[in-house]
């Protein structure tokens, strides 16, 4: 029982040695740290991935990437293989550390690969989103020709923006993607987590419901007017976007608000007639609160 112990101790200091190196980025400590732990006990369950760890840590390079292809396979295998790896064995906090590091170097290493539509995820924009590396991000969507008109670049701004300079500067572009994409907006509410944004969007999933799904997020501007006028200003940015009704709503909501600042009560008439005929969900929200 003590020999076994013994073992079992050892065991557990060759794997710490092994951890150890692998969160100092220490490749050559590292592999010797893992062989010895595989001479000793070849039956350790965190062998294997740790052996992930250590074969990425030797394999690093910051040689970049010569094609859209590469780039997907490095995307693939860091986030099936090498992420999981991670997590089982170092800790959630220290492998999201760990992995940070590892999506910046994977950034850094396609940024000259341009944009292509067809395959949106090769790109270094989302890889510094992973890293959190915010300004990297924004940075790298700048690059991009007309990112506004583009779903997942706008996604990929907005998220950055909404890190870099918080919610209240970030209505313009949070509008537009609602109107471009309201999947991806859901999407992005999720990662960033911003205590007002969240509390808003509960608000509004209780109060309106068109389709039931995350498609109703495009009215969600429009709603926000109504619950929120001072933030008419801000809204007022968003470049108009392809004019559907959720942008057709939101601008009339801007205009109403503006005429009922002056009193002009015969144009607001025609106005609510017309914000009828887009929602009479949403309608009958704006009349509720008059």
């Amino acid at each position: 029982m003590q020999f076994d112990l013994f073992n079992d101790s050892q065991g557990v200091a060759l794997r710490n040695d092994v951890i150890h190196a692998v969160l100092q980025g220490d490749a050559v400590a590292a592999r010797l740290a893992w062989e010895a732990l595989r001479h000793t006990n070849p039956q350790d369950d965190s062998l294997a991935s740790l052996g992930v760890l250590v074969t990425a840590l030797a394999n690093r390079t910051s040689v970049p990437l010569a094609s859209h292809e590469a780039l997907a396979r490095e995307r693939h295998a860091l986030h099936q293989t090498l992420a999981p790896a991670a997590q089982r064995t170092v800790g959630a906090v220290d492998a999201a550390a760990w992995l940070r590091a590892r999506w910046q170097e994977l950034a850094q290493r396609a940024a000259p690969l341009s944009y292509q539509p067809e395959r949106p995820e090769d790109h270094a924009a989302p890889l510094c989103l992973c890293a959190g590396q915010w300004q990297a991000a924004e940075d790298a969507v700048a690059g991009i020709a007309s990112w506004r008109r583009i779903p997942s670049p706008l996604a990929w701004m907005l998220r950055a923006r909404l890190h870099l300079l918080g919610l209240q500067a970030s209505w313009s572009l949070l509008a537009e993607l609602a109107w471009l994409a309201p999947e991806r907006l859901d999407a992005v509410a999720t990662a960033v987590a911003d205590p007002l944004l969240q509390a808003l969007r509960l608000k509004f999933e209780q109060e309106f419901e068109v389709e039931g799904d995350t498609s109703d997020l495009a009215w969600f501007p429009a709603w926000v007017l109504i619950e929120k006028p001072a933030l008419a200003p801000a809204l007022t940015q968003a470049q108009a976007s392809q004019h559907r009704p959720p942008e057709q709503a939101m601008r009339l909501l801007l205009v109403l608000l503006g005429l009922e600042r002056q009193g002009r009560q015969s144009e607001m008439i025609e106005h609510r007639k017309a914000l009828r005929g887009l929602s009479g969900a949403l309608y009958g929200l704006y009349m509720a609160r008059r």
